[in-house]
């Protein structure tokens, strides 16, 4: 991809993404996430309808009647996208490839985040640290992160998702909000560390995937190769058995993984490349409200 044909894809990017953050997420975004921009202020009296989750309890216990913590907004908030960048990315049986998809998804929450005043940084990894950009504000900050998201080339086809959430937990300092953009095909258990980072950070995770991943079509025999590793077997989709045992597989990976997620407490959202990843998005935010 040349430079104007780059320019051209950031340029459509761009008025979709940020039409979308401006039109649909107006305000959602901010209400999702803004408790993890709050900063204790002070106690007053509880007053019905406070949520009992503000409860000092400490000063309700001294005064024999409830208070609550007042919190005021912290000025900015900041967002930290972790993106996936392996091998397993450059892959898509319908419209777009995973790659296609985590960009936009990426670029449609960058923008929601600037319209917030917030600071928005990337990690891209694979097996290791590929690329790290700290957090900044700003339209043309944004429009560097779609050109790299664009047109940046790993140097490893594998994943670790250890990395980068290790990487999140050490380099970024101060509490904030993290998504994790990736497919997850990771055969490593990675609980222990995404769990310390939740602790530190407010981390989501958004698995984009291909619906080949989780239905095998009938159409013969075909070749297929692991971007990671590059092994290629040929493979019958005639066969039932195979794709039952395919479609099983899906499963238990799936279940796998969302007990991961459970565990750590990390929200997660699943979105396939034929799916609109707008209304996933808004069941998100809704979710955290």
């Amino acid at each position: 991809m040349n430079t104007t044909d780059i320019l051209k894809k950031v340029r459509k990017i761009e008025i979709k993404t940020r039409s979308l953050s401006q039109n649909i997420f107006a305000g959602q975004y901010h209400s999702a996430f803004k408790g993890r921009g709050m900063a204790f202020s002070e106690v007053r009296e509880y007053q019905y309808g406070d949520d009992v989750r503000d409860i000092e309890w400490n000063v309700t216990a001294r005064f024999h009647h409830p208070f609550v913590k007042v919190f005021e907004e912290e000025r900015e908030l900041t967002v930290m996208l972790l993106i996936d960048v392996s091998g397993s990315l450059d892959f898509g049986t319908t419209k777009q490839m995973k790659r296609d998809l985590a960009t936009e998804i990426a670029a449609t929450l960058a923008f929601s985040a600037i319209q917030n005043n917030d600071k928005i940084g990337v990690i891209f990894f694979s097996d290791h640290i590929e690329k790290y950009i700290p957090p900044k504000k700003g339209r043309k900050h944004i429009l560097y992160i779609i050109s790299e998201m664009l047109n940046f080339k790993a140097e490893s086809k594998r994943t670790d998702m250890k990395v980068p959430i290790e990487f999140l937990t050490r380099v970024v300092k101060r509490r904030c909000t993290s998504f994790i953009l990736s497919d997850f095909y990771v055969r490593s258990d990675f609980q222990n560390e995404l769990t310390i980072a939740n602790r530190k950070h407010d981390v989501i995770a958004v698995q984009v995937y291909d619906p080949r991943a989780k239905e095998l079509p009938d159409v013969g025999l075909i070749n297929v190769e692991d971007a990671e590793t590059g092994h290629e077997m040929l493979i019958d989709t005639s066969s039932k058995k195979l794709r039952m045992a395919h479609k099983a597989y899906w499963i238990e990976q799936q279940d796998r993984l969302h007990n991961i997620f459970s565990r750590s407490n990390v929200d997660c959202i699943s979105v396939a490349t034929n799916e609109d990843y707008v209304k996933k998005l808004m069941a998100l935010f809704a979710q955290r409200n």
